[in-house]
């Protein structure tokens, strides 16, 4: 379920962006865009992926959510970027490396959401 999320998340997050990019151009629609991802997959993990967990304060829970999306977003960049430099891909190649960015970054969001998002009371 959490690779369902990202694939909504993807298809919300390029929406968005192709939308905002009309008025706001690539760069400022892009924040609009992932914080849209972001809130979509948060939604759908919270009702499929995670269904047993429930925190206290929606806040809260949102808030670790949104940290570790960034955390995998990070990586995801990263990992593209090396993947480029180190083998001087192609524009041909260059999907490859944003798949590979975007699996190691949806492990670690999966990693992070399990244990400091929706963790469950011992």
């Amino acid at each position: 379920m959490f690779a369902v999320a990202g694939s909504v998340g993807y298809l919300v997050d390029v929406t968005v962006l192709l939308l905002a990019n009309l008025f706001l151009g690539p760069h400022l629609g892009r924040l609009f865009s992932f914080t849209a991802a972001v809130v979509a997959t948060w939604l759908i993990n919270r009702k499929h992926t995670f269904s047993n967990y429930r925190e206290s304060s929606l806040i809260t829970e949102f808030s670790r959510y949104f940290t570790t999306a960034l955390g995998g977003g990070v990586v995801n960049l990263l990992i593209y970027s090396t993947l480029v430099k180190l083998f001087d891909l192609t524009t041909l190649w260059l999907p490859v490396a944003v798949a590979v960015g975007a699996l190691a970054g949806m492990l670690v969001n999966f990693m992070l959401a399990k244990h400091f998002v929706f963790t469950y009371p011992k």
